[in-house]
């Protein structure tokens, strides 16, 4: 019953004009940014970030947790119909979505990711919205000690579900950690890592980080990449409607999907892009019915098990977050951005201190995905127009909004040039195949691991072993160990570089 209580209260808050207004922009622009390729969710939340300031912290959240989920739905359309996978979630659908899509079927595999995409995102909500209340009961029982270890683990996750090579994950997570150490040191007042720069005194800008590498970072990428021709299939866009033996292909794999995509959503460095990675592989050892296509050659599972994957996991990693205050991926660090433009402190005081807001944001997700469908599948041919934009005319503008943004938040010029530095740094990173996510979460987590360890210290006078003492701290350790223990072993290791490779 006290579920259902609060989330009518929740609908109660989303309901009202203006907080309807901030999820239908949210889906919008997170549709758009999806459609669009080169342009991701964590730029474009870290580019409207000074944006927020104005707006109420419910249709602030409202709005950017919109984008986040709304971009699963849109990466999908380049993805089938261009094969270009317009969000990093949607890389999988080109396989056996472009595939669809030359066989005249882009209208059953749109569908598959519009209906996969839904019901998947419904059942996150759901387990969101019943997971919240129990997690936030134990995140009451958690210390300094505690919330150590598990921000531990969460960066040992971070490290062990991050694309790529793991050294260079631990060196990203490493270097994140490093930038959250710059500033004025809180206990001795003393600057560090400052150069006698005054602008550093107060360290560097989150928004300038996630701006310069996510966002002018990619500008510069996709600069240096040649533009090739692009082959849309308007013409095939016809009958939308999957045929029966499509529905009987689909729907267990949207259940598996689904499955998949909200248990990875909660793990700390999770997320979008391992889910569908992972769901496709899972499919891939699914034997093939008599008479299926192939994978690889338009199989619509592998259309409908990712995107049901990418879509339950947007939503199921908002529960570490807003139960226990720990980002699980870099999108999510932004959320915290957002949390403490707002002076909220993320975590399970939320819940207590700002109802409204909590379960508002989760009764959001349900209209949102409603919004979702009816943006998708009607809109196709507006979503297809845009693609014909060149990127000559697109990037200017990026490049201006952000400045703009960067410039507003401090009014400080300095912070223009920072966000320039980190640009080039963050093409750096693309270059040298370094996912730079890890860092965010590593410069977000940092300052409260540090906080968190110099308390748990007092509080035990200078005795380390307060860490393996309490129970809960020494459970999280153990886990973390024994996750880099297993992903260090050959075996397991050769299996993990398999799940982001494809044939």
């Amino acid at each position: 019953m006290d579920l259902i209580s609060n989330l009518s209260l929740g609908f109660g808050v989303a309901f009202t004009g203006i907080n309807l207004l901030y999820a239908f922009i949210g889906c919008l622009l997170g549709t758009l940014i999806g459609v669009l390729p080169g342009i991701g969710p964590l730029a474009t939340i870290a580019m409207l970030l000074p944006a927020t300031y104005a707006l109420p912290p419910v249709s602030a959240l409202i709005m950017l947790a919109g984008i986040y989920y709304g971009a699963q739905y849109g990466g999908s359309t380049t993805a089938i119909l261009v094969n270009l996978p317009g969000e990093s979630s949607s890389v999988v659908t080109v396989i056996d979505g472009y595939q669809m899509a030359r066989k005249g079927r882009a209208g059953p595999a749109l569908a598959a990711a519009g209906i996969g995409s839904f019901f998947a995102g419904c059942v996150g909500t759901l387990v969101l919205a019943a997971f919240a209340v129990p997690l936030t009961q134990v995140a009451f029982k958690f210390g300094p000690a505690e919330y150590f270890s598990l921000m531990i683990l969460g960066l040992v996750g971070a490290v062990v579900l991050a694309s790529g090579s793991l050294l260079k994950a631990v060196g990203m997570i490493l270097v994140g950690l490093l930038l959250g150490l710059i500033g004025t040191d809180v206990n001795s007042g003393v600057a560090r890592y400052s150069f006698d720069i005054a602008e550093l005194i107060d360290g560097v800008g989150f928004i300038v980080i996630a701006m310069g590498v996510f966002g002018y970072g990619e500008i510069i990428s996709n600069l240096g990449k040649h533009e090739s021709e692009r082959e849309v299939f308007t013409a095939n866009v016809k009958g939308l409607m999957p045929s029966k033996e499509d529905f009987k292909h689909m729907m267990p794999a949207i259940l598996r999907g689904t499955t998949l995509g909200s248990i990875l959503g909660i793990l700390p460095g999770g997320g979008a892009i391992m889910a569908s990675f992972a769901a496709y592989t899972l499919e891939k050892k699914t034997r093939l019915q008599p008479g299926e296509v192939p994978f690889g050659e338009g199989n619509i599972r592998g259309v409908a098990s990712p995107e049901a994957a990418n879509n339950a996991a947007s939503q199921t990693s908002f529960i570490p977050l807003l139960t226990l205050g720990i980002p699980p991926n870099a999108v999510m660090a932004l959320m915290v951005g957002a949390m403490t433009i707002h002076n909220i402190q993320p975590g399970p005081q939320v819940m207590t201190s700002n109802p409204e807001l909590f379960w508002g944001l989760i009764a959001s997700m349900w209209i949102g995905n409603a919004m979702l469908i009816v943006l998708n599948l009607p809109l196709i041919g507006i979503w297809i127009r845009l693609l014909s934009v060149p990127y000559r005319w697109l990037f200017p503008a990026i490049v201006l909004f952000c400045a703009i943004g960067v410039y507003s938040t401090n009014n400080s010029t300095f912070d223009i040039w920072m966000v320039g530095l980190f640009g080039l740094v963050g093409y750096l990173f693309i270059k040298l195949g370094m996912e730079p996510a890890p860092l965010l979460l590593g410069f977000i987590l940092g300052p409260m691991m540090e906080e968190n360890l110099r308390r748990a210290l007092v509080l035990s006078r200078g005795d380390l072993s307060v860490f393996v003492t309490r129970p809960l701290s020494a459970s999280l350790l153990a886990v973390a160990a024994v996750l880099l223990v297993i992903v260090l072993l050959p075996a397991v290791k050769n299996k993990r570089e398999e799940t982001f490779v494809e044939d």
